[in-house]
């Protein structure tokens, strides 16, 4: 994975050097609670998120609650995209969420994490990026 790629030049670096792929990691806290137990709002979001990036989606997104431990407790969720995947989990605990997209094409990092963040109502968030080789 390549380190510390400025945003502004993401785009251009993944193009020109034939990246495999795009991850990144998005960690939202403080989330509307209504929003991180609602099966039909995560999938809501799915499918928003995906227009957003301009990614094809392949299948129904898969949205499951389980887990005993309260700390971890919460719904996860899949949806494979035509490059790859998009996943996450929703802790009922805190109210956080923790996202990963992962795309062979492009995709801009900031966006989706904006557009999580302000989706979910988080009081806060970050994110981080890096391309595959």
């Amino acid at each position: 994975m390549e380190e510390n790629i400025p945003l502004e030049e993401l785009e251009q670096y993944f193009d020109q050097n034939q990246s495999w792929g795009l991850a990144s990691g998005i960690d939202l806290h403080g989330c509307n609670s209504d929003y991180v137990r609602s099966e039909s709002k995560i999938k809501e979001f799915v499918v928003a998120l995906c227009d957003l990036i301009k990614m094809k989606r392949f299948g129904d997104c898969v949205v499951v609650d389980f887990g005993e431990d309260p700390r971890v407790s919460g719904f996860s969720m899949t949806q494979l995209i035509e490059t790859s995947l998009i996943s996450g989990h929703f802790v009922n605990q805190n109210n956080d969420i923790h996202l990963d997209i992962f795309s062979c094409k492009y995709y801009d990092p900031k966006i989706a994490a904006e557009f999580a963040a302000n989706f979910f109502q988080a009081t806060d968030y970050t994110y981080y990026y890096k391309i595959r080789k």
